[in-house]
């Protein structure tokens, strides 16, 4: 069965450690250059001062630069994430939402970069906010794109 957005957004909001904390998938756009991810802040993803518990702002934020990245590079290209950096600026309450773009430009320019086996560190960036649009954390996401060595040993 080939993955197709709607299934992979279904699949990974039904993922027990999304599941549980909080963590809904609204969409993976068709190209997958976009994604837009929720966190419910309730009784079980809130910190003791009843705001939304870091650990679960960092967990709605984890896999979905490189999962844009890997989904347009295609089967060609190793794609992990390996760093991620978050600033707290507001408290979170009520639904927080992330917002998550690559754009088939930088994606291309990723995969010439990578050609022939280097490896390549990318950043990326995205907000969390709030209902009122209002910014709950910068967060920044590093991942890492090398092409695979059968297909670079393949082209010698």
């Amino acid at each position: 069965m080939r993955i197709t957005p709607r299934r992979l957004a279904v699949g990974m909001s039904l993922w027990i450690p999304n599941l549980f904390s909080g963590i809904r998938i609204r969409r993976f756009s068709e190209d997958w250059t976009h994604a837009t991810v929720e966190l419910h802040v309730n009784v079980f993803t809130r910190n003791y001062v009843k705001t939304a518990f870091g650990g679960s702002m960092s967990a709605m934020t984890d896999p979905y630069f490189f999962m844009l990245v890997m989904h347009q590079l295609g089967r060609d290209y190793m794609v992990w994430d390996t760093r991620g950096e978050i600033e707290f600026l507001k408290p979170g309450r009520g639904v927080l939402t992330a917002e998550f773009a690559v754009s088939k430009e930088r994606a291309e320019e990723i995969r010439e970069r990578a050609h022939g086996g280097a490896k390549v560190l990318e950043w990326f960036e995205t907000v969390i906010t709030d209902r009122d649009g209002d910014i709950v954390a910068r967060v920044r996401r590093e991942v890492y794109i090398r092409e695979k060595k059968r297909v670079t040993a393949s082209r010698r």
